[in-house]
């Protein structure tokens, strides 16, 4: 599908237009695939030490040497070698070093992942993103973080990069809390400067400026919710204008933000004022309340032997991301926690209504991990509908809605599921089979979505399908 004429498309229906688009995917991929491997050859060809050749240039004064430019683990590559090299890919010496430099971890630190790249499953700025993670990790650790990824191509990039991080942590925590110190020690508030060219810039900010502050995690969270909580009470104790329109909460975010900067006295007689002294002022006019906070919900995944402190090890805390146990009391300091019982997924449940119980919806999101829609990168579990994969029946059975029928998606992929062609069939908990308006296959698992291919009867009847691992097949 290359070198395709505008009549070319235009003889294309929408059918043949979704394969070219897939074949144009494969196409790239295998053109990214080769790039490498022409790369990765030149560092062969370049692996002999320069300074043995002779008449050779020392290295104090400027000769050329090898030098690992990747991990642990690498072979070195004259240093001089990637000008030309750069020179041919029409790029810069220094990305075109860091290319080679990501090709050589992949060959010979992550090569599970390197298999799933061969075989274009992955896109080359997902798994340089993902090996340079582990560029610090000693090649006899990484191999925990290239089994685990390598085993979870087919998710969302989003969810893929915080996998490898959770597991770059667990491969070495030492190291992970070494980086923690160190960055413990770079934190600070500082005042953008405007550079030459923004304020009449078409991107530029000529009104507004900048405000940047490096803090620990448990006081980021907090500052926030203080900035919350006083937006709150504004936001409450604003009335509306003569129009009747009113300050939007992220307005009252702003004007909270600004209080506690710049006048935090204003802000605490402001505070005064809406939770009056009684002995001050006996009779104070009537405000309205402050609202309390609703208590927040955070889902933790761990092992009970890391939580037991048996091993060392890493916990992801759902919209924060992967961290060690260790930090855990950090993110909590200053609050009531409850503990809630442990969420056992092997039991399930159903009822009879059309609304999906809370704990239905709990339990599968934890099976799922937010939308189920194929490619799917949203990664929040809020404000997600509970579709039913096979269509509510007001007249049929008892028990229709439960984990067995219970398929989340955003809204927009809802309304797309509801109104248009889609075929999806839930084929197990948290697992789902999609057939899109024109034919695409796909399947939907916490493991990610994989291309799948019907097989089908001579008279068109579905009778099973093909994942796209080699030799794994599924009789429907």
């Amino acid at each position: 599908m290359t070198n395709m004429t505008y009549d070319d498309l235009t003889s294309l229906d929408s059918t043949a237009t979704l394969a070219a688009v897939e074949s144009r995917v494969r196409a790239r991929r295998a053109g990214d695939v080769e790039d490498m491997e022409l790369v990765l050859h030149w560092c062969d060809l370049h692996s002999g030490d320069p300074q043995a050749e002779p008449g050779a240039a020392p290295k104090r004064k400027g000769g050329n040497y090898l030098r690992q430019i990747g991990g642990d683990g690498t072979p070195k590559v004259a240093d001089l070698s990637f000008a030309e090299l750069a020179m041919a890919r029409r790029a810069g010496e220094v990305s075109t070093s860091n290319f080679a430099a990501d090709a050589l971890d992949l060959r010979h630190r992550m090569p599970l992942l390197g298999a799933a790249v061969l075989r274009l499953e992955i896109d080359q700025w997902l798994w340089r993103k993902i090996v340079r993670l582990t560029r610090k990790l000693s090649n006899d650790r990484v191999g925990l973080v290239d089994a685990a990824v390598a085993a979870a191509v087919h998710q969302s990039p989003g969810r893929l990069i915080e996998l490898a991080e959770a597991k770059v942590i667990e491969a070495d925590p030492d190291l992970h809390r070494a980086k923690l110190e160190e960055d413990a020690r770079s934190t600070g508030v500082w005042l953008n400067r405007v550079r030459p060219g923004e304020i009449t810039d078409d991107d530029g900010e000529p009104a507004t400026r900048r405000i940047t502050a490096k803090v620990s995690a448990g006081t980021g969270v907090r500052a926030d919710e203080n900035v919350d909580d006083l937006a709150e009470v504004i936001f409450d104790n604003t009335e509306t204008d003569a129009d009747g329109d009113r300050p939007s909460f992220a307005d009252c975010r702003l004007q909270a933000f600004e209080m506690l900067m710049t006048n935090p006295h204003q802000a605490a007689a402001f505070l005064s004022s809406i939770d009056p002294d009684p002995s001050v002022d006996p009779e104070p006019e009537p405000v309205k309340p402050r609202r309390k906070r609703k208590p927040a919900t955070i889902t933790i995944f761990v092992t009970d032997k890391v939580l037991c402190g048996q091993v060392p090890g890493v916990a992801r805390v759902e919209d924060y991301g992967p961290v060690l146990a260790a930090q855990l009391p950090e993110l909590f300091e200053g609050r009531d926690v409850v503990v809630q019982p442990v969420i056992d997924l092997s039991t399930v449940k159903a009822v009879n209504s059309y609304e999906h119980p809370a704990a239905v919806k709990q339990r599968t999101l934890l099976r799922t991990g937010g939308d189920v829609f194929p490619h799917s990168t949203s990664r929040s579990t809020a404000r997600l509908d509970h579709d039913h994969p096979t269509p509510y029946d007001p007249k049929g059975p008892p028990g229709q809605t439960g984990d067995h029928n219970d398929g989340p998606l955003t809204r927009r992929h809802h309304r797309a599921k509801t109104h248009l062609t889609y075929e999806c069939r839930q084929i197990g908990l948290g697992a789902y089979r999609w057939i899109s308006p024109h034919g695409l296959a796909r399947s939907v698992t916490r493991l990610g979505t994989r291309d799948i291919e019907i097989l089908r009867d001579p008279g068109g009847r579905a009778i099973g399908e093909i994942y796209g691992s080699p030799g794994f097949e599924l009789l429907l």
